[in-house]
């Protein structure tokens, strides 16, 4: 019997990785529905940026208050997390505090670490302030409603409570080891839960081992669900923002792509000693789809985008669209993608991998023609985006098939392009008559 918490934690620990497998399994899946791309560009410079962007925070803190937040959030459970080694140790093997043996840096280890969950807790309670009472306006779009209102609070407590817990087990230890309990060592620097242990100061050893081993228990079984609830929360940008960084666009923002076959065509229209009437090239055959209708024509890296949005509507604030009370919202743009992408690999799952079609897609049955003709390619999405995001490349694809294969462009542009085409300008006049405007000032 005495083996038997440890055959339990081992149970528990391959039950819960096990489950995180498969999920990233149907994550790299569903990503690899889209189209194989070459963005290129040094990967020392893909390297920098991930360090800087991902790592360092430093589009965080752009905005200062919500970012320094949130850098003590992610510095605090990352480095506290550290500890999930020795309890994941300590559960197999049955010890109590692995480590101890490191001495003064082992107490300055767990000093850190309870110091860091004490400003979790404050930065979580400010985060939830800023959302729920003060309100702020970017927490509070439609697209906001239902499932994303409640992931992004569920988030918020799930961090607290195993903020508490960890120093609830703490709190629990060191009365133990004050009171000389058999099995608990003298270890560790305790600045914060020494404060809770005093509240414990009635309870005898019974209890407290109760409490500690409760708060142990609870810990490392609510990291394990708490990594597998990432799949399907906006946290999962906690472990994509990384791959995303790395690869992100390099050029110029305001770069956008061409097709290669139409860049060919217009390369040979525009080429005076060109053969009309030559045959095509056969190795450059033009794409099967212009655009995108339907996730399955992104790229890869768009589809990545859309499951490492924050959802934290720093670049719908930015939108200058959605500022003057368009509908089109950037975050609204990448949660539809990410939607239509859990669809079809739901469907996938369903069926084995083979793909039906189910009479949807991501235009019209998702995001809308009023979003996509809303959009004035600015960028202010991208260069807003903490983590890299390019909502515009898909707002762009989408514009891209409906002119080329749906000729379905609004009448304003029609308009424009048809006086580009006759008159060399957009404006709906006759060359010789554009400056008759400065005339008219001459005269006056």
């Amino acid at each position: 019997m005495s083996f038997l918490p440890n055959i339990l934690f081992a149970i528990a620990l391959v039950f819960g990785i096990g489950f995180f497998a498969r999920n990233i399994g149907r994550l790299l899946r569903n990503i690899r529905l889209g189209k194989v791309t070459h963005p290129g560009g040094p990967k020392s410079e893909r390297l920098r940026n991930m360090a800087l962007i991902a790592m360092g925070q430093q589009k965080m803190v752009v905005r200062p208050v919500a970012g320094l937040l949130h850098i003590i959030v992610y510095v605090g459970f990352i480095v506290i997390n550290i500890e999930v080694l020795e309890i994941v140790l300590d559960g197999l093997l049955g010890t109590h505090r692995i480590f101890a043996f490191l001495g003064p840096i082992y107490d300055a280890l767990i000093g850190a670490f309870e110091m860091l969950a004490g400003l979790v807790i404050a930065a979580v309670l400010i985060f939830w302030l800023r959302r729920n009472v003060l309100r702020l306006q970017r927490f509070w779009k439609p697209e906001m409603k239902g499932w994303p209102k409640r992931d992004a609070d569920w988030i918020l407590y799930i961090e607290c409570i195993l903020m508490c817990l960890f120093l609830t087990m703490n709190a629990a230890d060191y009365a133990l080891q004050q009171a000389g309990t058999e099995h608990y060592v003298q270890a560790g620097s305790f600045p914060v839960s020494s404060f809770i242990s005093g509240m414990m100061s009635g309870l005898s050893e019974g209890s407290l081992v109760g409490i500690e081993r409760a708060a142990w228990w609870a810990h490392i079984l609510g990291i394990l669900f708490f990594l597998n609830y990432l799949y399907y929360s906006k946290h999962l940008h906690i472990l994509l923002a990384f791959p995303n960084t790395y690869w992100g666009k390099l050029g110029p923002k305001g770069q956008l792509d061409n097709l290669e076959s139409v860049k060919q065509e217009v390369a040979l229209m525009m080429d005076p000693s060109a053969d009309p009437y030559a045959a095509p090239d056969a190795g450059a055959a033009p794409p099967e789809k212009f655009g995108a209708s339907d996730v399955m024509d992104l790229s890869r890296i768009q589809l990545l985008n859309a499951y490492t949005c924050t959802e934290c509507g720093r670049c719908t604030s930015e939108c200058p669209a959605n500022q003057t009370g368009k509908k089109l919202s950037p975050r609204g743009i990448m949660m539809a993608t990410r939607d239509r992408l859990e669809e079809v690999g739901r469907k996938l799952d369903a069926t084995r991998g083979v793909w039906e079609p189910d009479g949807k897609q991501l235009l019209d049955d998702y995001i809308s023609r009023e979003e996509l003709w809303a959009c004035t390619t600015c960028n202010a999405c991208v260069e807003a985006c903490p983590v890299s995001i390019d909502p515009l490349s898909i707002i762009m694809e989408m514009r891209r098939y409906l002119v080329m294969e749906q000729s379905a462009a609004s009448a304003e542009l029609n308009g424009m392009m048809g006086n580009i085409e006759n008159n060399g300008a957009p404006w709906p006049f006759n060359q010789m008559d554009r400056l008759n405007w400065a005339q008219e000032i001459q005269e006056s």
